[in-house]
């Protein structure tokens, strides 16, 4: 009996919980009020309580540029690591220039037919071709070189890190804390510290890429290595490994598939924050996205946008082919040659005349190009800009406003401003005193985990106005309430039907794996197409850059519902509303609120990106920092979005765990 009446109790709340949350409210009640009495304009944070950070910031940015050639930490640390840096990245950069067109496209063409088969082979075909034709080749390579630079410098030190971790437990106590901190700050923040010691070039956007992939790199290698069976290590001990041996020889090549799905997400993380790194002279694609964008030359920004997409999509295929592969080879690749008996060669023979094959064609194509042809630039030219602008200009004179109805992008626009981002806004900036705020996140955050996230979240919200950018976080923070809003209402009723209808999530599983191999700049350039420039089109973007993982753990959480929970709903006599109300959502909470976590950083890290077109708030702070060399400037937006993304992340978090238990 006790099992079957559990889901239709799990969401009661018990009265301590209920008693703890009111007295709560009231002390902020009560507390907020005293200040309202006691203070002149309790609305308005103070301005003399405003530190002034970014004075010695921009003091020290002065020191640095008149130092920077001759104070021994740049003349023999900075300086030289930098030069180093920019001549590998320049050496990549010459190489792929200098090969003809046909050899890189075989090269890669030959790897994804290796890695992932002939559709994927294909899919490279198509997309290479595609960023030649539309005239962006010599751009996708200076992309291909600073990512290849920079997620080899990630793996070079982020392996070697799980390694590590996975091997040293207290290494491992150590480094996590510091591997949350790095996934909690938005991609936009790195780059301002790399600025400040070396400058606007290439080589910080490297060194910020690098600091932005290296987390999936080292948790991934260390689980990988932590998941091989306990008895294959002590078979290895068995026979007298040393630790070299049993690390090299066992634990490496059962953790591949693992480590080859954290170049995976290395390689991705890597390609999203190259595009924004163009704010700080990376080149290449986003540079021209970035510009295209400014001069609302929508068309020309969405090819530059197809091509990032198109080159994410050929790393991620290839390099998830590659981890599914090895874990095949692993498991399963010796017993299937042995069963199929289809070749007279050997697997290594195999290779051997596949690559030997693709090396013949590569050298074939290098000395037709030195001899017969000039293949050094591509001959055939194609473009979408004229039609795209042409569309764009039809969509603002007839989409716009559609005749006298109330309808199209504009009313929509009007209507979210009017009743949704302006009134939250206002209610935060106007309406509610700043310390029912702080108070108010305090309150959230001792129902989620108790006193020590309480105290954290209130001195982090308090900081926000110390750092001088209250308004512009209440505004960020305005957006990003709205789009989580958005995203929620729409994800979570899009996973209940995934979970329901076997059908309906094949159609949505593809979209979902579309929408998160783009990168995040990418969203900017459709939305744009419809709305301008302004708020709204940063929390469209926003919402559709942050929906999949609220679809995806929905439906998780929906699936793995117990079938004795359901059964017991049946015998109940419930209808398929109350089973989803009573039993299904209060199981899957956990997975959900979850998933609420995951959006509300995603949304949060695009908000500011949004910035670039209108966004305004800690985003346009963080951007007219780095375009004007203002560090001080950049530096507290950069740590308002710091202190922001933590305390939304560590209460919705604590709100994740605390449904599972």
């Amino acid at each position: 009996m006790s099992t079957t009446t559990q889901p239709f109790t799990l969401v009661e709340p018990t009265p301590k919980r209920d008693l703890r949350g009111l007295i709560g409210l009231a002390v902020i009640v009560i507390g907020a009020l005293a200040f309202m009495l006691l203070h002149p304009d309790p609305v308005v944070f103070p301005p003399s309580w405003n530190l002034h950070l970014r004075d010695p910031i921009d003091s020290f940015q002065s020191w640095v540029i008149g130092h920077r050639a001759t104070h021994p930490l740049f003349v023999y640390f900075f300086n030289p690591f930098s030069a180093f840096i920019d001549a590998r990245l320049r050496t990549l950069e010459t190489f792929l220039l200098n090969l003809p067109w046909p050899v890189l496209l075989v090269t890669l063409v030959a790897v994804a037919y290796k890695a992932a088969g002939r559709r994927v082979a294909m899919l490279t075909l198509v997309s290479l071709l595609i960023m030649a034709l539309f005239g962006l080749w010599k751009q996708s390579m200076a992309t291909f070189a600073l990512m290849g630079v920079a997620v080899f410098i990630a793996l070079l030190i982020g392996i070697p890190l799980g390694i590590l971790s996975a091997r040293s437990p207290r290494f491992e106590l150590v480094l996590r804390p510091v591997l949350d901190a790095m996934q909690t700050i938005p991609a936009f923040v790195y780059l301002i510290p790399v600025v400040l010691f070396f400058g606007i070039a290439r080589v910080p956007s490297v060194i910020a890429t690098v600091i932005y992939a290296l987390p999936p790199a080292i948790r991934l290698t260390s689980l990988g290595i932590r998941q091989v069976a306990a008895n294959t290590t002590e078979a290895a001990d068995a026979f007298g490994s040393t630790s070299w041996q049993k690390l090299v020889k066992v634990q490496l090549p059962l953790a591949l598939p693992s480590i080859l799905l954290g170049i995976n997400q290395t390689i991705m993380m890597a390609l999203g924050i190259v595009v924004i790194a163009a704010l700080i002279g990376a080149g290449g694609l986003g540079l021209e996205v970035l510009t295209a964008l400014r001069n609302l030359q929508v068309g020309k920004a969405l090819e530059a946008g197809i091509a990032i997409v198109l080159i994410a999509v050929i790393f991620d295929r290839i390099s998830y082919g590659l981890s599914q592969e090895s874990r095949d080879a692993i498991h399963h690749a010796a017993q299937t040659r042995a069963k199929q008996g289809q070749t007279k060669f050997s697997p290594r023979q195999a290779n051997l005349l596949y690559w030997g094959g693709v090396i013949v064609v590569i050298l074939l194509l290098v000395i037709a190009d030195r001899t017969l042809l000039d293949l050094s630039t591509f001959p055939w030219r194609f473009s979408i800009r004229q039609p795209i602008d042409a569309l764009v200009l039809w969509m603002r004179n007839n989409l716009y406003q559609i005749g006298d109805l109330p309808l199209g992008t504009g009313p929509f626009s009007d209507a979210m401003i009017r009743y949704l981002l302006t009134p939250l806004r206002d209610l935060l900036l106007i309406y509610l005193p700043w310390p029912m705020i702080v108070l108010g996140f305090a309150w959230l955050a001792f129902q989620a985990a108790g006193w020590r996230l309480a105290i954290f979240s209130a001195l982090a919200i308090l900081c926000l106005g110390l750092l001088g950018m209250w308004e512009q976080s209440m505004d960020t923070l305005s957006q990003v309430l709205v789009a989580v809003i958005l995203a929620v209402v729409i994800g979570v009723p899009v996973g209940i039907g995934a979970a329901r209808a076997p059908r309906f999530a094949l159609i949505v599983r593809p979209v979902l794996d579309f929408l998160q191999t783009i990168p995040p700049f990418v969203y900017l350039v459709p939305v744009i197409m419809l709305f301008n420039i302004g708020r709204v089109p940063g929390i469209i973007a926003s919402v559709l850059y942050a929906i999949p993982p609220i679809i995806r753990l929905t439906d998780l959480g929906i699936r793995q519902v117990a079938p004795n929970a359901l059964e017991a709903a049946d015998a109940f006599g419930s209808t398929s509303r109350q089973k989803l109300f009573k039993v299904e959502l209060p199981l899957a909470l956990p997975s959900i609120m979850l998933g609420v976590n995951q959006t509300v950083m995603m949304v949060l890290s695009m908000v500011i990106i949004a910035g670039l077109v209108g966004g305004g708030a800690l985003g346009f702070e963080a951007v007219n920092g780095l375009a004007k060399s203002q560090m001080g400037r950049g530096l507290e937006a950069g740590l308002a979005i710091l202190l922001l993304a933590m305390v939304l992340d560590r209460i919705t978090q604590a709100w994740a765990v605390g449904e599972g238990k």
